[in-house]
């Protein structure tokens, strides 16, 4: 009897410990690097598009239906598609649209990206107020204050679930910005500042969940003895404290499981961008007695292209692309001939020598540096729309004028060049820096950025791919015969990106110390370089644009098979592949 009724005791004591013990489930989804992608429509080359955030809208609704869910936006939305543009700096007495998507949507926290505070403070700080979620970036400080420009982290509660969410920027935009876009602001260390907000939440907050939201890359990029520019698995490793970190900015695909130094583990996801894919992370929390017990935490990349178009949300958008529809549409010229970025890889091409020419004919500078800033991207032949500027010309670049002298033109060339091209050894090898970057959506098969290839104009030069990294660049003469001094100041016309030091190519190619680019600046443009271009445009109305054929590869002999063959490896092959999609 005596142990019949031990039994029973302890029956009961078990069924009233699992009875203060349960399990709740939750999604946590992000979205990174929208880059301006809204709508299932390409306003720049007027097409449909995969993913945009209708189709994420569609699969959020959906998950939303069936438990709890938490969405976050990681940053890069300000830039990127037409749609942009417009209602950063032409319709800007209306609510910015990217506000309005996230408000639609019912984000619950949103951080900054590098491309959100490009647009300078009268855009960002009104987008800012208009986001109705909680705007969160730790390491963006207010220089006359010492506190966050906004607030550093959140806390969102979903059944019961406190959940904290730390937001944080790479802090390496005094590299590519100029100073009057960011004045008054600081960008701190990422491990520093999450160490110091970590002890915050930890003892004002006690969360049951620590996410870390960083527009940051994976790892490398820019690194200075003060910071890193992709930190995100830094961070992850070195601060304790984060369940998850969902990160961006490297526009590539990701999705581990690391150990931090307390060996406690963490879950790294990265949906890369343009809406195409959203990072979730499942978690499942065991409480007993009101604490955390256990944490099941996995991720997955969801592709979202083949999701249905959110009906509702595009036609609460309508009259918004019905306005962008009737700015892009706008014909400005006409080009005789069709112009191509893929040109632009393999010696002096029309697409870039256009811009080029236009840099110098704009600013009366000696030299023009200038870049792809896309992949392959083309403006055909026939009737020219502000649609097209946008495959000309990418970004909201201003442009500048610097003052180099003839050695450091030569030496950010070679720097450029080192970047782009391979040291031939044989007829047989590689034009081009190749690696097996296709699933990086910023390097598509190059081993580095294809928006740092500078090449130039106003000076004559072959590139000899047999010599080592840093003798291959040899200038013979300014294109208009003058004799060319490495001894002498020139004035270059460059992009802002660059003038500020992006790519590095003025500092370590050029030798220029990183403090001493603003003093060689003797020309800033009050607008972005597409505004130029496309008043030249209409100038000229019809557009016959060719290469200047002022500089080459040599020797030709090995230089033009090579072309031919990493032609092929690099658009054929990548024709291929989306074929088979």
């Amino acid at each position: 009897m005596r142990n019949i009724t031990l039994a029973i005791i302890a029956l009961f004591m078990c069924s009233s410990a699992f009875a203060k013990q349960k399990t709740i489930s939750l999604k946590i989804i992000e979205t990174s690097d929208v880059h301006g992608s809204f709508f299932p429509y390409d306003f720049a080359n007027r097409q449909p598009r995969q993913g945009s955030m209708a189709r994420v809208s569609s699969y959020v609704k959906r998950q939303r239906n069936a438990g709890n869910v938490v969405l976050l936006d990681n940053g890069d939305i300000l830039q990127g598609q037409p749609t942009s543009y417009f209602y950063n700096y032409v319709a800007t007495n209306d609510s910015n649209i990217a506000a309005n998507v996230i408000n639609y949507m019912k984000y619950d926290a949103e951080t900054l990206g590098n491309h959100d505070v490009e647009p300078g403070h009268a855009v960002y700080d009104k987008w800012i107020k208009e986001v109705k979620c909680p705007m969160i970036a730790c390491n963006v400080v207010n220089a006359k204050t010492g506190k966050p420009y906004v607030k550093p982290y959140t806390i969102i509660y979903r059944n019961g679930v406190k959940i904290a969410v730390m937001g944080m920027l790479t802090p390496a935009i005094p590299n590519w910005l100029t100073k009057n876009l960011w004045q008054g602001l600081r960008f701190e260390n990422m491990v520093t500042a999450a160490k110091k907000w970590m002890r915050v939440i930890k003892q004002k907050e006690h969360p049951d969940l620590i996410i870390g939201l960083f527009h940051s890359g994976k790892s490398g990029g820019i690194t200075t003895s003060e910071y890193e520019e992709d930190a995100s698995l830094k961070v992850a490793t070195q601060v304790p404290g984060f369940d998850v970190v969902m990160f961006g900015h490297d526009h590539t695909r990701d999705n581990e499981m690391i150990k931090n130094v307390a060996g406690k583990n963490v879950l790294c996801i990265d949906p890369a961008n343009n809406a195409l894919t959203v990072a979730e992370a499942q978690i499942e929390l065991t409480y007993r007695h009101g604490r955390v017990i256990r944490k099941n935490i996995t991720g997955n990349l969801v592709d979202v292209t083949k999701e249905d178009v959110d009906s509702a949300y595009m036609d609460h958008f309508k009259p918004q692309i019905e306005k962008i529809n009737n700015y892009v549409d706008r014909i400005i010229g006409n080009f005789n001939n069709t112009i191509s970025t893929r040109d632009c890889y393999f010696g002096s091409s029309a697409f870039n020598d256009f811009i080029l020419n236009l840099q110098l004919q704009i600013t009366n500078a000696d030299v023009a540096f200038n870049a792809p800033l896309q992949f392959d991207a083309s403006i055909k032949a026939g009737p020219v729309r502000v649609a097209d500027m946008f495959n000309l010309y990418r970004f909201e670049n201003q442009l500048y004028v610097m003052r180099m002298t003839g050695e450091e033109i030569r030496k950010h060339l070679e720097m450029s060049y080192d970047l782009w091209v391979n040291t031939m050894k044989s007829a047989d090898d590689h034009l081009l820096l190749l690696s097996d970057t296709r699933g990086d959506a910023q390097r598509l098969g190059f081993k580095n950025f294809t928006f740092n290839f500078d090449s130039a104009a106003g000076i004559d030069y072959v590139v000899d791919v047999t010599k080592p990294d840093g003798e291959k660049v040899k200038i013979m003469c300014m294109s208009d015969g003058r004799h060319f001094d490495e001894n002498k100041w020139y004035k270059v016309a460059l992009n802002s990106y660059r003038g500020n030091g992006g790519g590095e190519l003025l500092t370590k190619g050029a030798g220029i110390p990183k403090d001493s680019l603003d003093s060689r600046i003797i020309y800033r443009s009050p607008r972005d370089q597409r505004y130029y271009l496309m008043q030249e445009i209409e100038k000229m109305g019809t557009v016959y644009a060719k290469p200047n054929n002022n500089w080459k590869f040599i020797p030709e002999e090995w230089t033009v098979p090579a072309a031919k063959r990493d032609s092929v490896i690099l658009f054929e092959h990548k024709a291929d592949a989306k074929d088979e999609k």
